[in-house]
């Protein structure tokens, strides 16, 4: 079957230029358009999500789709690229009557299959590159990545830091203050205190008998 695909990006655009084209250009080549595809949408716009989508979905190896130029189908090289390679894969033919362009069972199919290919590869490679930068700018910026510290690690920070727990105590800060450094349970806090042998903070329940928070 031969389609002939039509798109304008405003329901005010008139589809009669592009059909007009499409007829001549098929009568000169000894085609005959079976089905006439047309929508009002922009080129941005996924085409999966658009009739042309459901028209490559339906469309089998074998078939012709015509349209007037390349950028009927989307407005950039990428999704342009996608349609190209969907088509080769399918087996579809498909003419762009303005680019003089070409996609059957030829060399321009095994072009179109590789360059996509090779697009993908890079995309993914640059994806990659601008998430290692990311992550280098942080590290530089001092942001601590990766999952949050345990309840171990915070442990072992109130441990190491003793010296200084026991100065702001002194200094009558509440556990409360000095568990916030820590972002832990105050609760947690004098528990940790008494395991390592400190006072525990007389305005607090016994640590035992609280829940393990932290």
């Amino acid at each position: 079957m031969v389609y002939a695909y039509i798109r304008v990006s405003t329901q005010q655009q008139s589809h009669e230029g592009q059909e007009y084209e499409i007829r001549n250009w098929c009568l000169s080549h000894g085609l005959t358009v079976d089905r006439w595809v047309t929508e009002s949408v922009s080129g941005t716009q996924r085409f999966e999500k658009r009739v042309l989508g459901r028209t490559l979905k339906r469309m089998k190896r074998g078939d012709i789709l015509v349209c007037t130029e390349l950028s009927r189908l989307g407005r950039n090289m990428m999704m342009v690229m996608s349609i190209l390679n969907l088509c080769s894969q399918k087996g579809i033919s498909l003419y762009s009557i303005k680019d003089n362009f070409q996609l059957s069972d030829n060399l321009n199919a095994k072009i179109i299959a590789f360059a996509f290919s090779l697009a993908a590869e890079i995309e993914r490679n640059l994806i990659s590159q601008r998430t290692r930068e990311a992550l280098a700018a942080k590290r530089q910026a001092g942001v601590r990545l990766g999952r949050p510290p345990g309840a171990s690690a915070k442990k072992e920070r109130v441990l190491k830091d003793l010296s200084h727990v026991r100065a702001w105590r002194a200094q009558g800060k509440s556990l409360a203050e000095i568990a916030r450094r820590y972002q832990i349970h105050p609760n947690t806090l004098a528990r940790y205190l008494k395991e390592a042998g400190e006072t525990a903070d007389p305005g607090l329940p016994p640590p035992e008998n609280q829940g393990n928070e932290g």
